[in-house]
């Protein structure tokens, strides 16, 4: 409990400020209350949940499975072929340069206000930290440990499935924990810059009514959505990597 205590107090001072700052400016549409989006949320909870949240989850699912199978892909790929590793490495660091939030709009100009448009956003925004820090992890492999499995015989499958990918699974599971955050990020742009359903939709929709407190209700929404998704990678990564423990 102690290790919680200094950000449990910084978030409680900083709500305590915003609650008594938008009490003076008295302005809800411009600076809501805290208690005033809390007491929205719990007016809009069931409605959120069954309409938007499942909407924007399934993009943020999307997005994720399909970065962590080309993002892995790709890694692997590279990691085998020198070629590949100077031919898409750089285009890779590149896309990181162009703001997807400008090619947002060009998404939905493609793939319409369908499902299809977010998920290309929050594929994008979350296919850079899981390819890089996979490969990565793919290099670190032990060199010593590789001659010394290639002195008793082992297979090219062997060095693969006994030593790469445990080597790499520690920065997976780190990449995959910022890609979480940013497919939240991601969903939300998408479906902001153009949606019929979802957290960032309402949450849009909300503004267009000068409803401060109704603008923040789904983006608090969302953040407990990503925390929960962050902590589910945690606990994965716990069971899966059981031997870090002991370190």
């Amino acid at each position: 409990m102690k290790t919680y205590l200094p950000p449990i107090c910084l978030i409680g001072f900083i709500l305590l400020l915003w609650e008594v700052t938008a009490r003076v400016v008295d302005k809800l549409f411009l600076l809501p209350s805290p208690q005033g989006i809390v007491v929205k949320l719990w007016e809009l909870k069931s409605y959120l949940i069954v309409n938007h949240l499942p909407v924007t989850l399934i993009v943020i699912l999307l997005g994720l499975g399909i970065s962590v199978v080309l993002g892995v892909g790709l890694a692997v790929a590279m990691n085998r072929s020198t070629l590949l590793e100077r031919t898409f490495y750089p285009i890779l660091i590149t896309s990181q340069t162009i703001p997807i939030i400008a090619l947002a709009p060009i998404f939905v100009l493609w793939f319409g206000y369908s499902i299809w448009s977010k998920v290309v956003v929050t594929t994008l925004i979350t296919f850079f930290p899981i390819t890089v820090s996979t490969f990565d992890g793919l290099r670190s492999s032990n060199r010593e440990l590789k001659e010394l499995m290639l002195t008793m015989g082992a297979t090219k499958r062997d060095l693969f499935f006994k030593l790469d990918i445990p080597s790499a699974l520690p920065q997976f599971f780190s990449g995959l924990k910022v890609a979480v955050p940013l497919s939240v990020i991601g969903a939300a742009i998408g479906e902001w810059l153009g949606a019929q359903a979802g957290l960032g939709y309402f949450s849009r929709r909300m503004m267009t009514q000068f409803d401060g407190a109704g603008v923040f209700a789904p983006i608090v929404l969302l953040s407990l959505l990503g925390i929960g998704l962050f902590l589910l990678i945690v606990w994965l990564e716990s069971k899966v990597l059981y031997w870090r423990k002991y370190n």
